[in-house]
């Protein structure tokens, strides 16, 4: 068997898997992407080593270890991108990374201490705090 043959469909699956990773929005694509990538390398690990007739297969054993990783990859990933779609409705990735920005660029101004929003109830000092106070002595 020539070596040429699996590698270049290794390679034509890697480049498949490199565009889906560039290319797409979803979380699932992505990670399905990447699944893809990992086994165009899978062939090429089995494909040298037929070609090399390494008596250990080392190759082969490198593939079982490649996949048992891909498969914990995977299943963390889903978990990551089925907890994002319930907090935020979207898996979009560009959505994720605009809420990541606007999340970042508001400051700490309207929390407090202890990371929750600042509120009378909570103690913490500040502006917002301040207003919260009065508004609620004035309704009372």
């Amino acid at each position: 068997m020539h070596l040429a043959y699996p590698a270049v469909l290794a390679a034509l699956l890697f480049c498949t898997g490199l565009y889906g990773v560039l290319a797409r929005r979803n979380a699932i694509l992505v990670l399905m992407s990447v699944e893809l990538m990992l086994n165009a390398v899978n062939l090429d690990l089995v494909a040298f080593d037929v070609w090399l007739r390494d008596t250990l297969h080392s190759g082969q054993a490198l593939t079982l270890f490649t996949i048992a990783i891909a498969a914990a990859e995977i299943g963390i990933g889903l978990a990551i991108v089925l907890a994002v779609y319930r907090n935020r409705g979207s898996s979009d990735i560009d959505r994720l990374r605009d809420t990541a920005e606007t999340d970042a660029g508001t400051g700490t101004a309207d929390t407090g201490t202890d990371g929750h929003p600042a509120t009378a109830e909570n103690g913490t000092a500040g502006d917002a705090t301040a207003g919260h106070t009065k508004n609620a002595e004035a309704t009372a």
